[in-house]
């Protein structure tokens, strides 16, 4: 049994349940990545315990759970209930305790650092709240950053970038230094980041937590911008009305998923 998240909402379990029944989804196309609608991330039975003095902390307990390609979740929930652990196993930072996590067909429970430092260049993009721009950096270096990891030849990068740039809105900030941008010009650029490796998963930590509102709705239409291209999109936050761009939200309590919520 797997907690299948789809655009067509499965009538909600009773609260012990949180497990809803998985539907096959179609093959991969002819370009070896998902088609719309299969499976993008499985997670079976997933686990994570920190040990801490003589107490070993539970931070997840057992999540099943499948996204599909181009869909858009929240994940919520009080403080310690695991939603930013869930982030971190889902952006292959940190590897499960316990059970099965695969990655656009990959299983990367046991994989070591340099195998997950690859799969996150190849199949990820992250937005972090801080933007974690190098502020050393012009705007058109920090987003060639992950392609020079990569491997990336000068020209193709310098090209990349100015794309993704455009993409955002920024074509025109290229030699602008972080510090001499708005925040909201900041997080698109981390945006741009994430998008230049062309990743099919979007993992984003509170994007609008430093934004005022005005500017945050602005990054959060250009996220649903993006869903609507394909793809896929997760993000933690603890603002329901940010958590309503999404097409569903997970609830997860004490490292369990409580509950499931879309709107189809």
């Amino acid at each position: 049994m797997t907690t299948q998240l789809t655009d067509t909402v499965t009538p909600q379990p009773p609260p012990t349940a949180t497990r809803a029944q998985a539907a096959s989804g179609p093959a991969a196309g002819d370009d070896g990545r998902p088609a719309p609608g299969s499976p993008v991330i499985v997670l079976e039975d997933v686990h994570k315990h920190y040990p801490m003095g003589d107490q070993v902390v539970r931070a997840l307990a057992g999540v099943t759970l499948e996204v599909r390609r181009a869909q858009f979740w929240a994940i919520m929930g009080p403080s310690g209930s695991g939603k930013s652990t869930m982030l971190n196993l889902l952006g292959c930072l940190d590897r499960p305790t316990s059970g099965r996590y695969v990655l656009n067909g990959h299983d990367v429970s046991d994989m070591t650092d340099d195998q997950l430092s690859e799969i996150r260049l190849r199949e990820l993009g992250f937005i972090f709240q801080s933007f974690n721009l190098i502020p050393q950096l012009t705007v058109q270096e920090n987003i060639e950053l992950p392609l020079y990891y990569q491997g990336w030849s000068a020209a193709a990068s310098r090209e990349r970038a100015q794309q993704t740039a455009e993409r955002v809105g920024l074509g025109d900030r290229l030699g602008h230094r972080p510090a001499e941008l708005s925040g909201g010009q900041q997080q698109r650029v981390a945006v741009a980041r994430a998008l230049a490796s062309d990743p099919q998963v979007l993992l984003a930590d509170e994007p609008t937590g430093n934004l005022d509102t005005a500017t945050g709705q602005r990054m959060m239409q250009l996220l649903s911008d993006l869903n609507t291209q394909g793809k896929t999109i997760i993000l933690v936050t603890h603002e329901a009305e940010i958590a309503r761009w999404a097409h569903g939200q997970i609830h997860m309590r004490d490292g369990k998923i409580e509950r499931i919520e879309g709107n189809g």
